[in-house]
């Protein structure tokens, strides 16, 4: 089926308001009233035939003429009091939106603009019709969009419990090699130095000592003489104080320490399969900010934020100093204009661009952004896991989108409950 076919039976009902003139010709008289819009009887005509054009063309059967003309009038009626709440909401489709809407249509159906206008027209549809009547439908998707989700409401509590039920159905195939510290305490001994003892142990593994070292040394543990190696397993051969821990951290996760009812424990993810994960580069640099004014023009301040860069690169002051004296940013001038780890998608295109390129240590030449003039230099990069993070996400979206289905029928319903109907062609053939 051609795609603009499919577009344009959903498109069909463009809203035609003002009442029907003495002139009209038949085939255009008014057939519902819709609230102060109307529905043609050309417009029920043009469904119909596109209905069954695409219907002949995909070996498809249609319903008996009456329950076709039924359901064809109904969809037309909800279709014209969306595009009414559109206009009520000052929702308006211009020209360059709308064209790049038909070329999205033709592109799909393989064709260019020129051979999708051809294809119109061999149906007996003018383009401009078919140009009204997809702007409409955008409209109408967009009001329908725009006021059903005001009516979603996601608690995070709905959003944690379908990530973490998304996280079981994960880890069922997920294998994790696990490594184990274990810190046994024993009666009379002092709690919180054992305790303490992790904690610092969990310091020395972050800083880069050796986890199976360590273990050989420290681990009271069933796996200690095997430096606290447990091997390959999937969360439900786990003991599980190791299962309760692990929700689906990415290699090289350290977990703890935590406490069992024999001591505490520590947890290396060694290495993981089969588990999709999600990293992210975050970025922590810092910037110098100086804003135009009437009286300092561009390239006095380009001009004064080279004189920075010099005194910096001369040892003259530090970045810090300067970012606390010069820099119009206020919130990262007080922190040495540092803006912390961040991920650079959070920045205007020109920025980013500085902080994604930059070497460490490297301060940029002046650029300007919406916001001003700056200098920046990148301190750090890290990847992080965001693999928590992303199933989160995942979870939100599948809860809208159903939420969304939901309400959206919810609110067809209600609008077309209370929208004025009159069926004007039964009242002329005297039904």
């Amino acid at each position: 089926m051609k795609t603009w076919k499919t577009a344009l039976l959903t498109l069909v009902a463009a809203c035609h308001i003002g009442a029907a003139n003495a002139d009209m010709v038949e085939m255009d008289k008014v057939a519902i009233i819709v609230n102060d819009g109307v529905v043609l009887q050309s417009d029920i005509d043009t469904a119909l035939k596109t209905l069954t054009i695409n219907a002949k063309k995909n070996g498809q059967s249609l319903p008996d003429k009456s329950a076709l003309i039924e359901q064809v009038e109904e969809k037309l009626i909800l279709e014209t009091i969306q595009q009414q709440e559109a206009e009520r909401i000052g929702i308006r489709i211009d020209d360059n939106r709308l064209n790049a809407a038909i070329a999205d249509i033709a592109k799909n159906n393989g064709q260019t603009v020129e051979q999708l206008i051809a294809s119109i027209n061999e149906e007996g549809i003018s383009y401009a019709e078919f140009r009204e009547q997809v702007r409409n439908e955008i409209a109408a998707s967009e009001a329908r969009n725009t006021l059903v989700r005001r009516r979603i409401n996601i608690l995070p509590a709905e959003v944690d419990n379908l990530a973490e039920a998304l996280a079981n159905e994960t880890n069922a195939t997920v294998q994790y090699k696990i490594g184990h510290i274990q810190l046994r305490v024993n009666d009379g001994d002092d709690k919180a130095k054992v305790q303490a003892q992790a904690e610092e142990l969990v310091k020395r593994i972050k800083n880069g000592e050796d986890f199976e070292k360590l273990a050989y040394t420290y681990s009271k543990g069933p796996k200690a003489l095997q430096g606290g190696d447990w091997g390959w397993m999937r969360k439900e051969e786990m003991p599980t104080i190791f299962a309760d821990q692990i929700k689906l951290q990415n290699k090289g996760s350290i977990i703890g320490p935590f406490s069992s009812g024999v001591g505490y424990h520590i947890l290396k993810i060694e290495d993981v399969k089969g588990l999709e994960t999600v990293a992210v580069t975050e970025i922590n640099a810092r910037h110098i900010l100086i804003k135009p004014t009437v009286i300092l023009s561009d390239e006095g301040v380009q001009k004064q934020l080279n004189e920075i860069i010099r005194q910096i690169n001369a040892g003259e002051a530090t970045f810090g100093e300067l970012a606390q004296q010069y820099s119009q940013d206020p919130g990262s001038a007080a922190q040495n204009g540092e803006l912390g780890y961040q991920t650079s998608d959070i920045y205007v295109p020109e920025f980013k661009h500085q902080v994604d390129t930059l070497a460490i240590g490297q301060i940029s030449a002046p650029f300007k952004t919406v916001h001003g003039w700056h200098i920046v230099e990148v301190l750090d990069r890290r990847e992080v896991d965001r693999t928590d993070s992303a199933m989160k996400n995942k979870a939100y979206r599948i809860l809208f989108n159903r939420k969304f289905n939901e309400e959206a029928s919810a609110w067809l319903q209600e609008i077309r409950a209370g929208a004025y109907v009159e069926m004007v062609k039964d009242q002329q053939n005297g039904n």
